[in-house]
């Protein structure tokens, strides 16, 4: 085959190998996801692209005889080089793999609002190695993704919706506190992580309860609910405080 046409190969199979990627990466660009999911999917989007071009320029070298010819030498002579190029991309694969690490473990996603060293923006794009984020000056931070992978980073967006619930009952001085806390325990044992413990000793003992609901408005309903099953409990035990 001349080589010509054998360098008409290349350049088609070079060309073929971009529409496609083009094509996957627009096919998977047109769908609205939520930013926990749009993260992974815009790192598997990159990818993708990357490993479309990497298969598609391979195959096209190997059209050329000269390549394979020489495939077997370069391989066995290229140990050493493997392990400069190793040492020289360290940092960028390192990059790659925390870019990885960011899209499915989401410490931050797009959109979220986060502080870096100090500098507070929003996270505008996840690339492979690195992360862009837009200051309230509207300035861009990029920073590699192997630090936010390793460094500490605050994310206002992500906020945990739990809620104490809290109630707090009076009981006489000369009431055995001891014997309050753990009948007060008893009663809240089913609940998540309850915590009874006196609160105050100012002319009457104060004794608080808390427990954590899902929410505000759960933590509302279970204050009431509290109120009532504390009431009971203790004047089952005769132990309310009526004067």
């Amino acid at each position: 085959m001349p080589s010509w046409q054998r360098l008409a190969i290349v350049a088609a199979v070079l060309v073929l190998t971009a529409i496609v990627a083009r094509l996957i990466d627009r096919r998977m660009a047109k769908r609205e996801l939520a930013p926990e999911v749009a993260t992974r999917y815009r790192v598997l989007r990159r990818s993708v692209t990357v490993a479309v071009f990497f298969v598609g320029i391979l195959s096209a070298l190997l059209v050329i005889p000269q390549v394979r010819a020489v495939a077997g030498g370069l391989l066995a002579s290229s140990a050493v080089l493997g392990i400069v190029i190793g040492f020289a991309s360290q940092r960028t694969i390192g990059n790659f793999v925390a870019g990885l690490l960011i899209a499915f473990t989401q410490p931050l996603r797009l959109g979220d609002r986060v502080t870096v060293d100090g500098v507070t923006g929003k996270v505008e794009e996840i690339a492979l190695t690195h992360t862009w984020i837009r200051t309230d000056g509207n300035d861009r931070l990029v920073v590699p993704n192997e630090k936010l992978a390793s460094d500490t980073i605050c994310n206002s967006t992500i906020v945990n919706r739990e809620t104490l619930a809290q109630v707090t009952v009076p009981v006489p001085l000369n009431t055995d506190l001891d014997c309050i806390v753990e009948l007060l325990r008893a009663e809240l044992a089913e609940e998540r992580s309850p915590e009874v413990f006196v609160s105050a000793l100012d002319g009457q003992a104060s004794i608080s309860a808390r427990v954590w609901a899902p929410d505000v408005y759960a933590a509302e309903q279970l204050e009431a609910d509290m109120r009532l099953r504390l009431h009971r409990r203790l004047r089952e035990a005769g132990l309310w405080n009526t004067g």
